[in-house]
């Protein structure tokens, strides 16, 4: 079975970073579900909710942790919001 292509360079590229942990997987995976398809590097919003619940994270720490790890070793960007009302924006970042 043939893998998106931003899924495959990230499970490739993960695959040899002893950095990861399962608990960094299951967030990006999280944050590729809620990406926009067509082109994965636009920047979409998306609620800590909705990654948490997806992800299986039960831990705000523990998300906040892998969020910063996804964005300090150039998985993903990040822009958060402090508006209660608006998702903070999140794009992927091109593995080639």
């Amino acid at each position: 079975m043939k893998l998106s292509f931003p899924v495959e360079r990230f499970l490739e590229k993960a695959a040899s970073d002893s950095r990861l942990l399962p608990t960094h997987i299951s967030l990006f995976m999280a944050i590729f579900y809620y990406s926009i398809a067509d082109n994965p590097k636009v920047s979409f919003r998306v609620s800590r909710r909705k990654l948490m619940q997806f992800s299986r994270l039960r831990s705000t720490s523990t998300y906040h942790r892998c969020l910063s790890d996804l964005v300090s070793y150039g998985y993903i960007t990040y822009k958060p919001t402090y508006d209660p009302f608006r998702a903070s924006m999140i794009s992927l970042v091109d593995l080639e």
